[in-house]
């Protein structure tokens, strides 16, 4: 791995370049038109004259007038950077880093805080928002971002806005709506890896009655070599998106949105690539060649014959407005979200039939919300309530040989390694030394599964005093019921070899029987904010709100004299509260914010992997966060405008003796400073064209991987220069750009540890090389 903190020129600029310019995506701070003209083109299309408008506060707001923290990402300003995902966003929002292992793992993080357990019985903290309905749950929360609006990162605790998963911040996706007349987009690109993009939409209506339908379908080899014979490449991609979008308004007063949406994928492996076990290529190398074998009972055992993912989510979502009175409007979402994602994974890291593992989860979600809500000149307010159910089960197949397993786990026989120096796998001679010849291969499956079946009901209201012209009071609270029910089965054989009840130990058969437990629980959230206009364009805010994660009713199986029997470790509520206060500058060419955050959790979960290989949820005691967000943009001249932002975290598990190994330790994925910047070039050169560039450098500081943290369980900081340049013609309706990510073609690491650390032997997800290409764009 490449030591990037060494690298001080680049860090340096990255630094510079922050403390005088601002973010390609902190836009949405601008207020007025110069300002506005400011962060053009980025915030083309957007409504005021440029602003970009948001709903953070579910009523529209230039985000100057939003008293939090909040980051809007206009589609434009997201395609001027060359972004195409949200792990590419998070590069360009501070406090904001989003780790896709894989469309069916990805790890959100806000302000050090992650979010991205698998298990069905455990709650999240960070909430997906897709128009408008909580998408959290992670096997189910990957979309692609295609024909997007906007992407609003709103950041702190907001449950009386979006719900108790937003624990410590929501990131809510507004897709594209159908709007009168005819237009439309094609978009290709191709790339290295023989990386295709195909893309576009199209949009047909009139003032009553429009639609819209999108799409986008990639496809890439894998970027990681595997030597495996029967396997593919890995991080190969084969994924589409496809989204239509009908709006009625028979009146002035009446809106009904319907959005029908899929979501696909077919990728080929995640690369847990062994950092113990040599090759072929040689010895154990992150960033070489993989020999992920998988196993070759894999299609009976875990459900697919090769490793890979195959993923599809189904999403639907009817939004009603209605405009009731001149101050009254009453709004209704009705959504529904199903995903079935089963993905096969070699946990080993090497080419030995030794830890194969699946995932296969499945659930559904459904959600209500009817929200009343009121402005006039001197009070505006909201009120309302939601219904959330989901039901949803996350299975744990398993496939193994015993020899290979008991030798690489315990080195029964001396002198036979796991796997020789040349990358063959030795133990595969150990079950016939173990048996003295009576047998060469014994095959052993086992599968575990948890089920969580959760229902929210909440009462809200928000209500905001407008003091004067300068001054606005907001206070709000949202009251919650929940029932968390949590099943538990397992079908573990006894070892032919040990003649143990399984062969990893830890694992507990259920005997046949599927063990349940529920509990109840009550919550009150409450919110209060202050906005006060200091003077044209500036803007002062200041903010205390509690956060929540639910509790876990943790379930699983223990053996007892009488047989198994079910074991309940239920883990309370995590409870945050955050405290804030910022500045919002739009004046002349500039736009920024400034916030400083303080937040204090008691009951901090952590996930702890155990040496059966499963995760559980643990309290980790209390912990704090202290944080500084800083984002800006400058218009240079009418073609150049600078651009840049910077976070800064000091954060963690509180160091005291009663928090025991979590003492001191900093959050999982937690950077302490982040950092990108860059400029906008939007040049016209005559007769309808243009010239148009936009290169950015991010920077990230060391990240650990797991708590309690290890060094080599770690990345260290990392920066990386991305850029995308071109030219449009005949008005902007033809376009042709080169794009390119991590153009030094760093090695990073994405992922550490993984199921593999729990048995000893922790693995490496290298991160995207050097990736590049060319689009071409036509409008109509």
């Amino acid at each position: 791995m490449k030591n990037m903190p060494r690298n001080l020129p680049r860090f340096s600029l990255a630094m510079l370049l922050a403390a005088t310019s601002t973010p390609a995506l902190a836009f949405a701070e601008a207020n007025g038109a110069d300002a506005a003209d400011a962060a053009a083109p980025m915030a083309e299309g957007s409504a005021s004259g440029g602003d970009i408008v948001v709903t953070a506060q579910k009523i529209e707001q230039r985000a100057i007038d939003v008293p939090i923290t909040i980051s809007a990402n206009s589609g434009e300003a997201m395609r001027a950077l060359g972004v195409s995902d949200l792990d590419e966003l998070s590069n360009y929002v501070p406090g904001l880093n989003i780790q896709e292992q894989s469309a069916n793992n990805p790890g959100v993080v806000i302000r050090g805080i992650t979010s991205d357990s698998g298990s069905a019985q455990q709650a999240p903290r960070v909430t997906l928002y897709y128009n408008g309905t909580d998408i959290s749950r992670s096997r189910g929360s990957y979309q692609a971002i295609y024909d997007v609006d906007r992407i609003e990162v709103i950041k702190g605790p907001q449950a009386t806005l979006f719900g108790t998963a937003s624990a410590v911040g929501a990131i809510s996706i507004i897709s594209a709506r159908p709007k009168p007349g005819f237009s439309g987009e094609v978009n290709a690109s191709y790339g290295n890896f023989d990386a295709t993009v195909l893309g576009g939409h199209l949009n047909l209506g009139s003032e009553k009655v429009a639609g819209r339908v999108a799409f986008e379908w990639k496809k890439r080899d894998g970027y990681v070599r595997n030597l495996a014979p029967d396997q593919d490449d890995l991080y190969a991609q084969d994924q589409l998106g496809a989204r239509g979008s009908l709006r009625l308004t028979p009146s002035e007063r009446f809106t009904a949105d319907l959005i029908l949406t899929y979501d696909r994928q077919r990728n080929s492996g995640t690369p847990f690539i062994s950092g113990t076990y040599p090759t072929a290529s040689g010895p154990a190398n992150p960033f070489g060649d993989a020999a992920l074998g998988g196993s070759p009972l894999s299609k009976e055992a875990l459900g697919q014959a090769k490793l890979g993912l195959t993923r599809d989510v189904y999403d639907a979502n009817l939004t009603l407005g209605w405009d009731v009175a001149d101050d009254w409007t009453i709004s209704m979402i009705n959504a529904y979200r199903e995903f079935d994602s089963l993905e096969i994974f070699d946990a080993d890291g090497s080419a030995a039939w030794y830890l194969e593992f699946a995932e296969d989860a499945k659930g559904h979600q459904f959600n209500h919300e009817t929200r009343f809500s009121y402005d006039s000149a001197g009070f505006r307010g909201s009120f309302g309530w939601n219904a959330f159910i989901e039901s949803g089960s996350q299975a744990v197949p398993f496939s193994s040989e015993e020899g290979i397993f008991l030798q690489c786990a315990a080195r029964l026989i001396p002198n036979l390694p796991c796997i020789a120096p040349d990358g063959s796998v030795a133990a595969a001679a150990a079950t016939g030394i173990l048996t003295g010849g009576a047998a060469t291969v014994i095959p052993y499956q086992s599968n575990f599964a948890n089920i969580g079946k959760n229902q929210s009901y909440s009462v809200f209201a928000d209500g905001t005093w407008i003091a004067s012209d300068a001054l606005e009071v907001t206070a709000g609270i949202r009251a919650l019921i929940e029932k968390r029910r949590s099943g538990y089965h397992a079908e573990v054989p006894g070892s032919v070899l040990t003649g143990g009840p399984s062969l990893i130990p830890g694992q507990v058969d259920t005997g046949g029987e599927t063990f349940w437990s529920e509990d109840s629980f009550q919550a009150f959230l409450p919110r209060f904010n202050i906005l006060y206009r200091m003077g044209d364009g500036v803007n002062a805010f200041a903010t205390v709100s509690k956060g929540r994660r639910s509790p876990t009713v943790s379930l699983s199986a223990r053996r007892t004299a009488s047989g198994p029997v079910a074991n309940i470790n239920p883990v309370a509520s995590e409870n945050v509260w955050n405290y804030e206060v910022g500045l919002k500058l739009a004046r002349g060419g500039f736009a920024g914010s400034l916030g400083v955050y303080y937040q204090k959790y008691d009951n901090f979960q952590v996930s702890v992997r155990q040496p059966d290989g499963t995760t559980i949820t643990q309290s980790a005691g209390t912990a704090s966060n202290l944080g500084v967000e800083a984002e800006a943009s400058v218009a240079v001249s009418p073609w150049l405008k600078l651009f840049g932002n910077v976070g800064y975290i000091d954060g963690g598990i509180d160091d005291k003796e009663v928090n025991g190994v979590f003492a001191g330790q900093r959050f999982r994925l937690q950077p302490e400073w982040q950092a990108a910047a860059g400029f906008t070039i939007d040049a016209p050169l005559g007769g309808g064209m243009r010239f148009f560039a936009t290169p950015s450098i991010t920077y990230r500081s060391r990240i650990f991987f797991e708590v309690p943290n290890k060094a080599e369980i770690s990345q260290d900081a990392v920066t990386l220069v991305n850029a995308r340049a071109g030219f449009s013609f005949a008005d902007e309706r033809f376009e042709i750009a080169g794009f390119v990510r991590n153009a030094t073609d760093e090695d990073y690491l994405l992922d550490a540890g993984n199921t593999g650390g729990a048995f000893g032997i922790p693995t490496f997800i290298p991160a995207e090389p050097r990736l590049y290409g060319v689009q071409l764009v036509a409008r109509f």
